[in-house]
């Protein structure tokens, strides 16, 4: 193909992606060279926290003719997943309702987005013939942050999120790797300016510096990634965060721009959007299993999922019901779940 066709391919490759509920397509090259030393300073420092996935591919993550060799273009695409009308200000003020990350409220984003990729690559296989690509969407080495910055799909804000001005940061990744020497395009200017509302607003205080979030401390890693016990100290910070938090997404200025996503799948499921943290605590093991059957908070598990409501009713004070709620799992069978559930309902918790 000649440099006039693949110009033509890439605007294809961007409608088609449009037609598939994407709402942005980008393309970029393979040179991540500042992200591998922003990534090996990050890890050097341990800020990564129990993440050893993080270091565990060497620089895989950075390189990606490394992962897949042959890799010359990197199609990285956009889908919004902010459900309407879910009122996360509202939940975070009410001590009785559990706050789970908005990008969790509906079916887990992976297979939807990977399945719109595959449609994608094989729409490309359609037009021109065999070509060598692998899809991807959080779901292997991938520095997709970076990657997505580069083909001016948003800019990284000081929180690390890619902030687009049309979405804020309420959107999943995907990407497509690709042997295809399509032209690329031009990297989003940042424009977060003098604002630093996000690292002012983190409940944990996790944006040490612009650009550099210690995971140890974030709320998203604390509730998500940590498997073990959580630090004292940051549990009453916590408020009623029982699954990610969204407070710097909320914070940022680009969020009032945000449009709502009329994706079925990421509407909200359960009750989740506004839940009773009694009535969750309640669960079953096998309830908990039913109820996330196809939600990306099923990956924690149902003792995890205690240890995090038990520090939210700990936070909520609320009187006897939350003592009773806390009291029936006090001989719990995980040891974790019960030293959280003794905090919670212990009178020194923030000392």
């Amino acid at each position: 193909m000649k440099n006039e066709a693949y110009l033509q391919l890439a605007d294809q490759i961007k409608s088609w992606g449009l037609e598939l509920g994407f709402q942005q397509i980008g393309i970029t090259d393979t040179e991540l060279d500042s992200a591998e030393q922003h990534m090996d300073q990050w890890l050097e420092a341990g800020r990564h926290g129990d993440m050893e996935y993080m270091a565990s591919h060497g620089h895989k993550r950075s390189r990606p003719q490394d992962l897949v060799p042959g890799t010359i273009s990197v199609i990285s695409a956009r889908m919004d997943f902010l459900p309407p009308d879910t009122n996360p200000e509202g939940v975070l003020a009410d001590p009785k309702a559990g706050y789970i990350s908005r990008y969790a409220l509906g079916r887990d984003y992976h297979k939807l987005i990977r399945n719109r990729l595959q449609k994608l690559a094989r729409r490309i296989q359609t037009e021109i013939g065999n070509y060598s690509y692998r899809v991807f969407t959080d779901s292997a080495p991938v520095l997709e942050k970076p990657l997505a910055a580069k083909a001016g799909l948003g800019w990284t804000g000081k929180n690390s999120l890619l902030v687009n001005r049309a979405a804020s940061s309420w959107f999943f990744l995907g990407e497509i790797y690709t042997d295809l020497p399509l032209p690329l395009d031009t990297p989003e200017q940042n424009h977060c300016g003098t604002c630093d509302r996000c690292m002012v607003e983190c409940p944990t205080q996790a944006i040490i510096a612009p650009y550099k979030v210690d995971a140890r401390r974030c709320i998203s890693y604390l509730t998500i990634e940590l498997s073990g016990p959580i630090p004292r100290e940051l549990r009453p910070l916590m408020g009623n965060r029982i699954y990610g938090c969204d407070d710097c997404l909320l914070a940022c200025p680009w969020n009032r721009f945000a449009t709502p996503s009329s994706e079925q799948d990421f509407l909200p499921r359960n009750g989740l959007d506004t839940p009773n943290l009694i009535q969750l605590f309640a669960w079953s093991e096998q309830e908990f299993l039913k109820r996330m059957e196809g939600s990306a908070i099923r990956r924690i598990g149902h003792e995890r999922w205690l240890r995090n409501i038990a520090i939210a009713l700990g936070n909520a004070d609320a009187g006897n019901q939350v003592t009773t709620a806390l009291q029936s799992r006090l001989s719990h069978k995980s040891e974790l779940v019960r030293e959280h559930v003794s905090w919670a309902l212990s009178t020194d918790r923030n000392t």
